[in-house]
């Protein structure tokens, strides 16, 4: 795997996890066509022109989320209510070749962090998104319980 000498952009996300209906919260974005203010698609603005890192770190992040949910279940472990996903996913450049590279931190304020580690580390391990990135680009894989 390549490192990234020089990043180009970033696309961040925040997600949270919501139980209402068993779905995973709501995805807003306006979509617009280059060079153009006047939006080709509106769902609700998070930022106007999202950039491709963006949508991919959005839909790891929902996919991870739901993860981290499933394995919390699976091992009777209350997630907090202000659980929160972040990731980070830069486009980047070393020579003229362009890269990926992703930073994922799982927010579980009050779990103990060798619990959070494990939860952390088996969704990483079930989530498609991860599945797909691993051995591919460089992920960092954060946790933090305060």
């Amino acid at each position: 795997m390549s490192k990234i000498e020089k990043v180009l952009a970033t696309g961040k996300t925040h997600t949270t996890h919501s139980a209402v209906g068993g779905h995973n919260g709501n995805l807003d974005i306006v979509l617009s066509s280059p060079g153009s203010d006047t939006p080709a698609h509106v769902f609700t603005a998070v930022q106007p022109h999202p950039k491709a890192e963006q949508l991919f770190a959005g839909a790891w992040s929902a996919c991870y989320t739901a993860a981290v949910g499933l394995v919390a279940q699976e091992r009777n472990i209350v997630l907090p209510a202000d659980m929160a996903v972040d990731i980070e996913v830069d486009l980047g450049q070393t020579g003229l070749a362009y890269f990926l590279q992703a930073r994922l931190t799982l927010r579980v304020p009050g779990l103990a962090q060798d619990v959070a580690t494990e939860l952390a580390h088996i969704a990483d391990s079930i989530c498609p998104y991860s599945k797909a990135t691993r051995g591919n680009i460089d992920v960092a894989l954060n946790v933090i319980t305060a």
